[in-house]
């Protein structure tokens, strides 16, 4: 997929999955036929790595739905892996429809991601010198993303049909998450073996509204719990925000079983509770078992026309 001669743009969050699909389009770049590696010029320097030959990079999306720790992240493993980082303001935060919550926001957080993708790709483009004209772009600019074979699979993940409308390649849509984190453990990645942190919206309940309150609400509940129990990057810790702002805690299992039954209590004598209301949250609802995917279960939806949802962009 990966052309010398083409932008080659990675959507990347710093999980593992858009970390390996950085790594191995960075390496193919690198290791094209013709390439000339003594022309790369890295982030940093005046052209975010533009070559003579064409160009790679991750795009990193901020916004109030990306923890701070994901970022930092982020940074990490792009600097191990000598990727050119980019990281740039999405606006879909002021999107009605991705606010509302209602079982749209993936499919119109994907969207405003690939809109701004690509206008990152139209500059680049038009800095390796080619023709600005749409179907050129479409030719010299390829876009991808880490999705893998078990997210092709689950039909929450609305942003999938953005990916599709975009023409974005998926490298790993054949390959489990297994085997992504073995692949990304061989190639020394750091991140390879973190517990999934997926954007801050998916801990809101549907129609929960997809404010920057309620998510840094989240995000602040989430830094506690790991502070005060101790947790790792590899241990699932979710703070959802259920109907009613209620605050619940979810940890893995396995965690659940060696903390005890009294999880719960401990965060409380902690202040956990306060804290919660303190941040935007009406109240602690207690602790559970970690489940994976939405917090709501999805009904049938009808997804919005991307022409519609990208007028806001």
């Amino acid at each position: 997929m990966v052309k010398p001669n083409t932008a080659n743009i990675v959507a990347y969050s710093g999980g593992v999955d858009s970390s390996l699909v950085a790594a191995l389009v960075q390496r193919t770049f690198s290791d094209s036929d013709g390439f000339d590696s003594s022309s790369f010029v890295r982030d940093g320097d005046n052209n975010n790595g533009l070559s003579k030959s064409g160009s790679v990079l991750a795009i990193l999306g901020i916004s109030p739905a990306v923890p701070k720790s994901q970022i930092l992240m982020a940074r990490r493993v792009a600097d191990k892996i000598g990727i050119p980082l980019r990281e740039v303001e999405t606006s879909e935060g002021a999107d009605e429809t991705y606010m509302a919550n209602d079982g749209h926001a993936c499919y119109v957080c994907k969207t405003h991601l690939y809109s701004t993708l690509k206008m990152v790709a139209k500059s680049a483009h038009e800095q390796i010198g080619v023709a600005g004209a749409e179907e050129d772009l479409q030719r010299n600019v390829l876009m991808f993303n880490g999705t893998n074979l078990e997210d092709t699979k689950d039909p929450t993940r609305l942003g999938l049909l953005a990916a599709s409308e975009f023409e974005v390649h998926s490298p790993l849509d054949c390959v489990t998450k297994d085997q992504v984190r073995q692949a990304a453990r061989h190639l020394g990645l750091p991140n390879w073996n973190s517990a999934a942190s997926p954007c801050l919206r998916s801990r809101l309940a549907m129609n929960v509204l997809a404010t920057e309150g309620h998510l840094r609400a989240v995000e602040h509940a989430e830094v506690f719990v790991r502070r005060i129990l101790d947790l790792d990057e590899t241990v699932n810790a979710r703070v959802r925000m259920l109907p009613g702002e209620l605050a619940m805690v979810e940890l893995d299992a396995a965690v659940l079983g060696v903390l005890g039954k009294d999880v719960a209590r401990d965060l409380e004598l902690h202040g956990f509770e306060q804290k919660c209301i303190e941040w935007g949250f009406k109240s602690f609802g207690g602790v559970r078992s970690f489940r994976t995917g939405s917090v709501a279960a999805m009904r049938k939806i009808e997804t919005p026309r991307r022409d519609k949802v990208a007028a806001a962009t």
